[in-house]
């Protein structure tokens, strides 16, 4: 007798040839599983999880992910790597040691349970995409909501990259060819050199179809930033306090032969000495600049818009798995920002500048070792980008070509375009760059803290935890703490503008 129709065995979109042997299953639910075959094709809104009679968790249906644990660990690590760590020294200075340690503590805690939100909210609707958990909640308007501040946070952060790159690069080149700044040659123009790196590096894996494959620069963004921190411990006990900074009024030559600190921290003619005063580290410190460190350090952290498309791509995914994969991430960025704070601080002390590589600048603005530490700074800010750039590519998609399959030329297109976009604003309008202060200020709250929160609270069915729960409670307090940072964040940028002052750091 002939098997029913819908009894037939089949090959499952051909993967089964790919593990050489057939596997059989019901050709209704190969029919119900078939329209999420493609990795970046979104999620129809009006498709459930695939349903489960007997009770199960929901089966995630979007996208087999094949990204192994390590790779999603340098990954995510990589997108919570910033620029910011070069400004925590700084944040330590004004906030002393101990509670510069509480505070970073903190903020990985609360980084860690915004993640698990998220994941927690995955689970129970079977869907890995940011912009879907907000349709989920909110219908259009959470997906508008969640796409927008994804496009503009990232975008922000993108510019700052690049923006550094087309400050500091020329710098670098400068110093290591020892060429006259009135040369006027075309590689110390920090313009071209920002179109090329975009060219050359960001836009040919900025158009790689999965994140995946962005786990091996990702891990030598790290190692970059690794590179960075021991050059920092290593500095800590060559330059002895109170330093002497190098007077612009000596000769080249005289900078090269007075570079070298002795056991005796004598330092030679053409540098000014510092005042030996402010060479004891504080434990506690409270002054204007203390309040301005929260919020920098509240988003020290960011990388949720990256979460869920590592989790979507992560072999074999669990939440349990995707929240070690968080927890490693966080845990690795915690303890090189303290390292890399608390070094630099104590190198320093009250003479830490808000960025510091260019407190080391002052003492010799020659010295090799920096001049290499800053090159691979700039290395890992820009082998950053393609992962930032991912979440937007995706968010974009979501918004813009809802229930469309993957193309190529859309692909390109759009990455182009967001490239192409984020070169003119640096190039053309580095001012307007500061309204991504207000726009970080605004966004990050609300991916780090309120869309989690409030998406959660919605999704979780009544049933298994009431709103009067412990578990709903803590994430309207979670929210309510995401609108606090807002405001403060507004506040402080409202009266840098106002006063005319600059006491924001950079951040993220």
């Amino acid at each position: 007798m002939e098997p029913s129709r819908s009894e037939m065995c089949i090959l499952p979109n051909g993967k089964g040839q790919d593990l050489g042997e057939e596997m059989c299953m019901p050709m209704k639910t190969m029919m119900e599983e078939e329209q999420f075959d493609d990795p970046d094709s979104t999620l129809a809104e009006n498709i459930e999880f695939l349903p489960n009679s007997e009770g199960k968790k929901p089966r995630f249906t979007d996208f087999e992910g094949k990204t192994s644990f390590g790779m999603s660990v340098f990954n995510l690590g990589n997108a919570i790597m910033g620029s910011g760590i070069l400004g925590l020294a700084y944040a330590m200075a004004n906030t002393g040691i101990l509670l510069f340690l509480f505070l970073l503590t903190a903020v990985a805690g609360l980084s860690c349970y915004s993640i698990h939100l998220l994941l927690k909210s995955s689970g129970v609707v079977g869907i890995r995409s940011y912009e879907q958990l907000g349709f989920r909640a909110f219908g259009i308007t959470g997906k508008m909501a969640a796409g927008i501040a994804i496009t503009l946070q990232n975008i922000g952060a993108m510019s700052s990259y690049l923006y550094i790159v087309k400050s500091e690069f020329p710098l670098v080149l400068q110093a290591f060819l020892k060429a006259d700044t009135s040369s006027g040659q075309w590689y110390l123009n920090g313009n071209y050199l920002v179109v090329l790196v975009s060219l050359s590096v960001i836009l040919p894996l900025a158009l790689m179809k999965q994140l995946g494959y962005l786990g091996y620069t990702s891990g030598f963004s790290l190692s970059c930033m690794v590179f960075f921190l021991s050059a920092v411990i290593y500095k800590k006990f060559q330059i002895l306090c109170p330093f002497e900074e190098f007077s612009s009024n000596s000769t080249l030559a005289q900078a090269h032969s007075n570079v070298t600190v002795d056991n005796a921290h004598v330092y030679h003619n053409g540098h000014v000495m510092v005042d030996d005063s402010h060479c004891s580290p504080q434990m506690f410190t409270v002054n204007t600049h203390t309040a301005y460190t929260i919020p920098i350090l509240a988003f020290a952290f960011v990388c949720h818009p990256e979460v869920l498309p590592i989790y979507t791509e992560l072999r074999n995914p669990t939440q349990k798995k995707m929240q070690h994969i968080s927890n490693i991430s966080i845990l690795i960025m915690y303890t090189m920002y303290f390292l890399a704070a608390l070094f630099g601080y104590l190198t320093f002390y009250t003479k830490v500048e808000a960025e510091l590589l260019h407190t080391y600048s002052r003492i010799d603005p020659y010295d090799t070792l920096i001049l290499c530490v800053r090159l691979a700074v700039l290395t890992a800010v820009t082998l950053t980008v393609p992962i930032v750039l991912f979440p937007v590519r995706r968010a974009i998609q979501e918004m813009m070509f809802p229930n469309k399959t993957f193309n190529w030329i859309r692909h390109v297109i759009i990455a182009v375009i967001l490239l192409t976009f984020i070169n003119i604003l640096v190039i053309f309008a580095p001012n307007i760059l500061g309204i991504f202060g207000i726009i970080g200020a605004t966004s990050a709250p609300c991916l780090i803290f309120i869309f989690p929160a409030v998406f959660y609270i919605r999704i979780v069915p009544k049933d298994k935890e009431p709103m009067r729960s412990t578990p709903k409670i803590f994430a309207a307090c979670f929210a309510g703490l995401g609108m606090l940072f807002m405001i403060m964040s507004l506040s402080f940028i409202i009266i840098d503008w106002t006063t005319g002052s600059s006491s924001t750091m950079g951040g993220h």
